[in-house]
């Protein structure tokens, strides 16, 4: 089903559909036609998969998409410090549970929580650059946030693509509002996170942010003034990007009547 509403924000393409399945279908397809183009034109794709309820939608229809996964190499975008890969909040077992176990890709490259932090980012960041990237999946936080690079500290020309962050209070509250910890103290307060560079780098970047509780997030998004404030602003200036978005999330954006 086409989108119910599709507008520029800048240089970034927005598709506003009714609800967060059909949204999630829309980015699937778009995705799988990236990974089809990228492996046909090289032999193989590199792929990062954002981890978080906001993406559910989109990784259950991506199973049923046609991706030459025997040909992929996928990399999440973060993981909390001192978690271990069999904790439940871990994005690793998230990645292994939804993506690597079902889909079977030719390599899943893991950020490891335990161990020195500073390290593993370096060496994360070695295997990010060592090739171009073909596609980012990526989400927003309620509070504007890409991946873990968070209000007033993000870095649009961060030098490094992959560093340790320190997470502010609003960042831990959602993990607590998604079920992923059962207190705020529980939630760690630090993670390895690629950056904002990192991010952007890919040939193409999509973003899934279905639900209501992103509506704040998403108007900052599309008409805030671009700046580390609101870490996702950056992607109005980002031509390679499309944002996909449900009637939820897009509640509070001045949009004309669906027809």
């Amino acid at each position: 089903m086409a989108a119910r509403q599709n507008f520029m924000a800048g240089k970034l393409a927005v598709e506003v559909h009714d609800t967060e399945r059909e949204m999630g279908e829309a980015a699937a397809r778009r995705a799988a036609a990236v990974i089809r183009d990228a492996v046909d034109a090289r032999g193989a794709a590199r792929v990062v998969i954002a981890t978080g309820n906001s993406q559910y939608a989109f990784t259950d229809a991506l199973r049923e998409q046609d991706v030459p996964w025997g040909a992929v190499t996928v990399f999440h975008m973060d993981e909390y410090v001192g978690i271990d890969e069999d904790h439940p909040a871990s994005f690793q077992r998230w990645i292994r549970e939804r993506i690597e176990d079902p889909l079977r890709p030719a390599r899943v490259e893991y950020i490891g929580g335990q161990g020195n932090a500073e390290a593993e980012a370096a060496r994360y960041e070695g295997l990010l650059r060592a090739e171009p990237l073909d596609l980012v999946c990526m989400g927003i936080g309620e509070n504007g946030h890409l991946a873990f690079n968070e209000p007033h500290e993000a870095r649009f020309d961060d030098p490094r693509w992959a560093r340790v962050i320190t997470l502010r209070p609003e960042s831990r509250r959602q993990q607590v509002g998604e079920g992923h910890f059962p207190t705020i103290d529980e939630v760690p307060a630090q993670a390895i996170s690629l950056t904002i560079p990192a991010l952007l780098s890919a040939r193409h970047v999509q973003v899934c942010a279905p639900e209501p509780r992103k509506a704040d997030a998403v108007r900052a998004t599309v008409t805030e003034p671009i700046s580390p404030a609101c870490p996702a602003t950056i992607l109005r200036e980002t031509p390679h990007a499309t944002l996909f978005v449900d009637a939820s999330s897009a509640s509070r954006l001045d949009l004309a009547p669906a027809v």
